[in-house]
């Protein structure tokens, strides 16, 4: 039998596609005697203006369905993001943004206090992930306490080669203004860890450090400010680099001659303890008029209590007549003409220039009325200065506690 003959017993037309389509489903002659009428597909007829709206209309509803969808994964990460940590920075890359960052690591800080350290102040992107550096890469290193200067937005790593490489690790030291030097001496112990004892051997012998000899210790070289010592600088290390700085200032303010180092030290180290800052050249220009006119009415006696305190080993503003009268206190300028025998303390840089280069006034008194403000008076004769000085008793009534 023909393939012909085979379609046509099954009613399918050898035409058009169209015809053979319907021909698949017609049914045969035995199917229509059997009343079977087989399965009728209509053709849909479609312009092209309907076709293309057709698509136009499937096309709207397959974007609008995606952005659907875009936005269904975006409000869900948004709200699971954050608790998984899908968005969070594991690490930084580099060795940081070029700003500088202090850390300090105390004795006993473990790795994971360090890393929260670092993570607040921005150093590295995340604390675990800096525990995980550590315990992976650190090859048994650990961080030495002291004070460390890294950088914002570095990564783990670079960080922790930061904190364990040699010579990374600081001795942070604070001297302020006003303190003697065996506090001095006790702030560098306990910063560096070298023993007091040390740093008292060197202040028996000025002159290693270039200081000149009128000075008999170490007391006005020992600048004050913020230190950072390697963990290896020995006691000798520490105080030149103090004592370099005071120089500095020196050098900076026109000072010239061991002679003039010793009075623009010595005064200057008096106004940290006499005025404030705003006051040290009218004070220190009193000053240069007492000692300098022993025919004036001071008659050459500098008349401060801050020495006396200082010769008696004492912070206080109370100074009684006997003490005022030992003339074995060599620190005693009511007893003794002139300046003291050495600065009471170690100045800074403005305290420096004021002495270097005082008011030329002609004052001989002063007195600070108000401990809280600093608010000083001067005068040029006593009977001036005693109504000062009542003032300032006043002020001491009316605050007690202050004037100790």
């Amino acid at each position: 039998m023909s393939e012909d003959s085979s379609r046509k017993n099954r009613g399918e037309s050898s035409g058009d596609d169209n015809e053979s389509f319907h021909g698949l489903f017609s049914p045969t002659e035995a199917e229509r005697r059997a009343g079977i009428e087989g399965l009728r597909i209509e053709q849909e007829s479609l312009t092209p203006d309907q076709i293309r709206r057709r698509y136009a209309r499937r096309r709207q509803v397959l974007v609008s369905a995606t952005i659907i969808f875009v936005i269904a994964l975006v409000a869900s990460l948004a709200i699971v993001g954050p608790k998984t940590g899908l968005f969070e920075v594991k690490d930084y890359h580099g060795d940081g943004n070029g700003k500088n960052v202090s850390i300090t690591v105390s004795e006993g800080d473990t790795n994971g206090t360090v890393g929260q350290r670092l993570e607040q102040k921005d150093v590295i992107a995340n604390a675990d992930k800096f525990v995980e550096v550590m315990e992976d890469k650190g090859s048994g290193k650990f961080i030495q306490p002291g004070t460390f200067e890294l950088q914002q937005h570095m990564s783990s790593e670079s960080a922790m080669n930061s904190l364990t490489g040699s010579g990374s690790a600081k001795h942070y030291v604070a001297i302020n203004q006003n303190q003697r030097k065996d506090e001095t001496f006790d702030a560098l112990a306990k910063g560096t860890g070298i023993s007091v004892d040390k740093f008292k051997t060197l202040d028996k012998d000025p002159g290693k450090f270039g200081i000149p000899s009128q000075f008999d210790s170490l007391e006005g070289f020992l600048h004050p400010g913020e230190y950072r010592f390697a963990p290896d600088a020995s006691a000798e290390d520490v105080i030149q680099e103090m004592v370099d700085k005071t120089k500095k200032d020196l050098k900076d303010a026109g000072v010239e001659g061991d002679d003039e180092v010793f009075h623009t030290v010595t005064v200057a180290s008096i106004l940290e303890f006499e005025a404030k800052p705003r006051d040290y050249k009218g004070v220190a220009g009193a000053i240069d008029n007492r000692v300098n006119n022993v025919d004036g009415e001071t008659q050459g006696f500098l008349q401060s209590d801050a020495t006396v305190a200082y010769g008696l080993g004492e912070k206080t503003y109370q100074i009684s007549n006997e003490q005022k009268q030992d003339a074995s206190n060599r620190y005693n300028t009511f007893a003794n003409k002139g300046l003291p025998v050495g600065p009471i303390g170690s100045p800074a840089a403005e305290a420096i220039k004021a002495a270097a280069h005082p008011d030329h006034n002609d004052y001989y008194y002063w007195v600070t009325v108000d401990l809280d403000t600093g608010e000083t008076k001067f005068a040029k004769t006593y009977e001036e200065h005693e109504k000062n000085v009542e003032e300032y008793d006043n002020w001491c009534s009316e605050h007690e506690g202050k004037c100790v």
